[in-house]
C-alpha cells in the first residue's frame, strides 16, 4: 500500500470540499449577473468567503480571491505606496521572484528571521516599506514570530505581508491580533480543490491589481470568479477550523520518528529542530546522499515525500532554504522533506523509518 508523506505540497481533497465544489458545479450563473441564477452563484462565492474569513478571523470584506498561493503573493508586493519590499530570504519563490527590485532579509541558522538585521534595513532606506515573512517555512517547518516582526514593522511605517499557507489550518490564527495586513492563503494546503487561492487585505492596503478587465472582486483581480474551486475552499476552511486537534497530535509522532532516525544514523541533519515548528514537518538530510536518490527509492517503495518545493519538481537541486540557514551545497543537496497530514497512521511512519534507515545503511555502506 502507497504512503502519502507530501501534505506540504498538497493536501487530499476532504470529503466536504469534495461535495462542496461538485454541488456548486450545477449553478449555471455568472456570480456578477444579476438575475436570480447570478444571485445564486454569488452566494456560493459570499458563503465561502465568510468561511475562509473565519479562518483567519478577519472580516470577508478583505478577502481577495484567485487563482493561487503564488497569484495572491505576487499581488501582496504590488502593494501601492510603499518604495521597497522587504523579503526573507528562506521565502517561497513566488514571493523572491514576484519582482526584481526586493531586497533580502537574512535569517539565522535555525531559520529564524534576523530581527536586528531586518531593523537596519528598515531603518537604512528611503520611504515606506513592505516587509513579507513567512508565517512558517514549507520546507523545513520553522515557524517565524509574527508579532515581532509586526511590532517592527508599525514601528517603521511599514506593512507586513506573510505567506501563510503552510500555518492555515494547522495552527489558530488569528490575524487581527497579530497585525498582520496582507496573508496568504491556498486552497489546496488544506484539502481543498487546486487552483484557487485568497489574499487578505487590511483595508489601509492598496493593491495594484495583476488582471484587469473587470470589477470582480472589488476590482482587485478580475476575472469571472472559479465558482466551484471557490466553495470547495470554503468548505475546507471551516472543515480545517474543526480539525486543528488533528494536527497537534502529529507533532508526538513527528518528533518520535526524528528520534529513531537520528539513532540509527547520529551524523543525520534535521533542519530547524531547534525552533517551534509546524507540528507535521521534518526536514533531514542524509550526508553524502543526493536527494534525488532518496527520492527514488522511496518512490520505488511506495512512499510519497519530496525533496524542496514542490514547484521545483523535475529539478532537484540544492535548496536555497536551506542555503539560506547556512548550510553547505552538498548537505542542502542531501535534504528531504517527511510532511504528516490529519490521517498519517504511526504505522506509515514506522515503514518510512524502516526504508529510511535500511536505504541510509546500504547506500553509506556501497559509498
Amino acid at each position: 500500500m502507497s504512503i502519502y508523506l507530501d501534505w506540504n505540497a498538497t493536501a487530499p481533497l476532504r470529503p466536504e470540499a469534495r461535495a462542496a465544489l461538485v454541488a456548486s458545479l450545477d449553478l449555471p450563473g455568472n456570480p456578477s449577473s444579476v438575475h436570480g441564477f447570478g444571485r445564486r452563484a454569488r452566494r456560493v462565492v459570499e458563503d465561502a468567503r465568510a468561511r475562509v474569513a473565519a479562518l483567519v478571523n478577519v472580516p470577508p470584506s478583505q478577502v481577495v480571491f484567485t487563482a493561487s498561493g503564488t497569484e495572491a503573493n505576487n499581488l501582496a508586493l504590488r502593494a501601492t505606496g510603499v518604495a521597497r519590499r522587504l523579503v526573507l530570504a528562506t521565502e517561497h519563490a513566488s514571493v523572491l521572484e514576484a519582482r526584481p527590485d526586493v531586497e533580502v532579509v537574512p535569517v539565522h541558522p535555525d531559520g529564524l528571521v534576523d530581527l536586528d538585521a531586518l531593523a537596519r534595513l528598515l531603518a537604512g532606506g528611503p520611504g515606506p516599506a513592505l516587509v513579507s515573512v513567512q508565517a512558517a517555512n514549507n520546507e523545513t517547518g520553522v515557524i517565524q514570530p509574527l508579532g515581532d516582526v509586526a511590532a517592527l514593522a508599525r514601528a517603521h511605517g511599514a506593512f507586513l505581508h506573510s505567506d501563510g499557507v503552510q500555518v492555515a489550518g494547522r495552527l489558530p490564527l488569528d490575524l487581527m491580533a497579530l497585525g498582520v495586513d496582507l496573508f496568504t492563503l491556498s486552497a489546496h494546503k488544506i484539502g481543498g480543490p487546486q487552483g484557487v487561492g485568497a489574499l487578505v487585505a487590511a483595508p489601509r492596503v492598496g493593491l495594484e491589481p495583476i488582471l484587469r478587465g473587470g470589477g470582480q472582486e472589488r476590482r482587485q483581480r478580475a476575472g469571472t470568479e472559479n465558482v466551484a474551486g471557490i466553495a470547495g475552499f470554503g468548505a475546507a476552511a471551516e472543515a480545517a477550523m474543526h480539525d486543528l486537534d488533528a494536527y497537534a497530535r502529529l507533532a508526538d509522532l513527528r518528533d518520535r520518528l526524528e528520534e529513531r532516525l537520528l539513532e540509527a544514523v547520529p551524523e543525520a541533519v534535521i533542519f530547524g529542530r531547534s525552533a517551534a515548528r509546524l507540528p507535521n514537518t521534518t526536514c533531514v538530510a542524509l550526508p553524502g546522499i543526493p536527494a534525488e536518490t532518496q527520492l527514488m527509492r522511496f518512490d520505488l517503495a511506495g512512499i510519497a515525500v519530496s525533496s524542496g518545493a514542490a514547484c521545483s519538481s523535475g529539478k532537484v537541486k540544492a535548496s536555497h532554504v536551506l542555503t539560506a540557514m547556512g548550510a553547505g551545497a552538498n548537505l542542502a543537496g542531501s535534504a528531504i522533506r517527511v510532511s504528516l497530514g490529519w490521517t498519517t497512521t504511526e504505522a506509515e511512519l514506522d515503514r518510512f523509518a524502516s526504508t529510511w534507515v535500511a536505504m541510509a545503511k546500504g547506500l553509506r555502506k556501497a559509498a
